[in-house]
């Protein structure tokens, strides 16, 4: 079987850490952790279960996992976040891939399966959520955008059936402190990018964000918490543009 790293990055995930590395039972030679600053605890939880911990700054998503990718000795990669764990059949397409029956496939995409609130989404752009997080070391890294970063890779490209449990939201009110910090992370993005912006702009981003959502992407087909989500992704979208045009405001002082 070849090896596989797992890394995962942290702050204060006491509640989540011990599922997603468990769930790599068997399958992870090493755990790579890189956690910055948690103070619940949650470095003790994955010392205890043989992890390696890094303790370190932010960077932003992109750096601090090609930081944990560094400190990697497998040949397959996989990465998760802290709240993600393995459902038992993407496990065994892991193994079957680690025992060599991959067909010169350098990284794979993968289904997420997220939970808003208690509910797992069916539409509203949350499923099939593919995302490539199984990959040669040798062939990957991920890109150092601040947010919403990705993987790059050199290879072929294939598709698992297994998903990635994703307990993304447990509340409206870490909903909240999610956009609030996420379009933080995406007005310094668009900042550095020299996009210019307005707050009529960031209006009309957000309405479609809203639409895109709720009505293309079917989140109506989730009922009351499809909307839910349809409002909080259209507050992220507006408050990324209006905090990038406060910040331009305020340096053309």
């Amino acid at each position: 079987m070849a090896s596989l790293s797992l890394i995962i990055i942290t702050k204060n995930e006491a509640h989540n850490i011990a599922k997603c590395i468990n769930s790599t039972q068997g399958i992870a030679e090493e755990v790579i952790v890189f956690d910055s600053g948690s103070t619940d605890g949650t470095q003790e939880i994955c010392r205890q279960l043989g992890a390696r911990v890094y303790e370190t700054d932010w960077p932003g998503f992109g750096p601090q996992k090609n930081r944990a990718l560094q400190e990697a000795a497998g040949e397959w990669i996989l990465s998760l976040d802290a709240d993600e764990q393995l459902s038992p059949e993407l496990k065994e397409e892991i193994i079957t891939i680690l025992n060599g029956e991959h067909n010169n496939a350098v990284s794979y995409s993968i289904p997420r399966k997220s939970s808003y609130c208690g509910q797992f989404m069916k539409h509203s752009g949350w499923w099939p959520d593919r995302v490539v997080r199984l990959f040669k070391k040798s062939a990957g890294k991920f890109t150092d955008d601040i947010v919403h970063e990705r993987v790059i890779f050199s290879g072929k490209l294939a598709e698992l059936k297994g998903c990635i449990i994703h307990n993304s939201i447990v509340s409206i009110e870490q909903s909240i402190e999610k956009m609030n910090s996420y379009s933080t992370s995406g007005s310094m993005r668009l900042t550095e990018l020299g996009v210019r912006t307005s707050i009529t702009r960031a209006i009309f981003k957000g309405l479609w964000a809203f639409f895109r959502t709720y009505i293309l992407r079917l989140g109506i087909l989730d009922g009351r918490m499809g909307f839910i989500l349809a409002v909080a992704n259209a507050e992220g979208v507006y408050y990324r543009h209006v905090k990038t045009w406060v910040r331009q405001r305020d340096q053309s002082k």
